[in-house]
């Protein structure tokens, strides 16, 4: 695995082939928790606002590229990112890879109707995953020691944050070395889709990078403003670097 920063965020340059391999020789060696990150533009936007949230990504054991544009972003910075790895595309890929080894897994996060669902579905799309619990997203700070204490007691392979950021990688961050998980993934509203609450964005969209836009269409109101804003200032951010890195290279920019 190779570690690059990117626009100041961490990411590792895994296929998703060569992730689920690596995550498969964890579990099986019970190799202690290990924590999975996401990196999209939002995110770059706030972790250069954010120290604090800056400062967790590059605690993360995986961080991955999440949005289609940065793939061709980070070319042009001279960094070959091999795939995106999206958060609900490797929540599936490890649903799988838990039906084929039988491994625990727990369920936290969502509205209790929501968890319900996921669980139904999960239990019939993959039926040989050992689901060891699960808990409501709803709950207060003072809560954190009984829910790790409780996701403890079964001791999962495999733990899903299905809480939205910046609460899901800050839960992980600070009770990493608490939880007696392998896998600790964060997902944020995954859940929504797997339960069929929240249509993904067609194929189409999603190689094109357009999955931002397909969510300002579904909720423009909650939606425009915030990505209008955070794609900006990743825009602003990358133009900088590009600058400076052509600059310092005494090149003309790549277009």
């Amino acid at each position: 695995m190779k570690r690059v920063d990117f626009l100041g965020c961490p990411i590792d340059l895994y296929t998703s082939a060569d992730l689920l391999t690596e995550l498969n020789s964890k579990i099986v060696r019970r190799a202690g928790a290990h924590v999975i990150h996401f990196v999209n533009g939002n995110k770059i936007a706030k972790a250069r606002e954010d120290s604090a949230m800056r400062d967790i990504l590059w605690r993360g054991d995986y961080v991955l590229a999440d949005g289609q544009p940065l793939l061709p972003m980070a070319r042009m910075l001279g960094i070959r990112i091999p795939e995106r790895i999206d958060g609900i595309g490797l929540m599936n890929r490890l649903l799988t890879l838990a039906d084929e080894n039988q491994y625990r897994v727990y369920l936290l996060g969502a509205r209790q109707d929501i968890l319900e669902k996921c669980v139904s579905i999960i239990r019939q799309r993959y039926p040989n995953v050992r689901l060891a619990g699960s808990r409501n997203g709803y709950f207060q700070e003072a809560d954190l020691p009984e829910i790790v204490a409780q996701i403890n007691a079964v001791s999962p392979n495999i733990l899903f944050i299905g809480i939205p950021s910046p609460t899901k990688e800050q839960f992980a961050d600070q009770w990493k070395n608490d939880i007696h998980a392998t896998i600790i993934q964060g997902v944020g509203g995954s859940f929504d889709v797997l339960a069929g609450l929240v249509p993904r964005a067609p194929l189409w969209m999603q190689r094109f990078g357009l999955e931002w836009f397909y969510r300002v269409l579904q909720e423009p109101r909650r939606m425009f403003w915030r990505y209008a804003k955070t794609n900006a200032q990743c825009l602003w951010i990358f133009a900088h670097a590009l600058v400076k890195k052509y600059g310092e290279l005494n090149r003309p920019l790549p277009f």
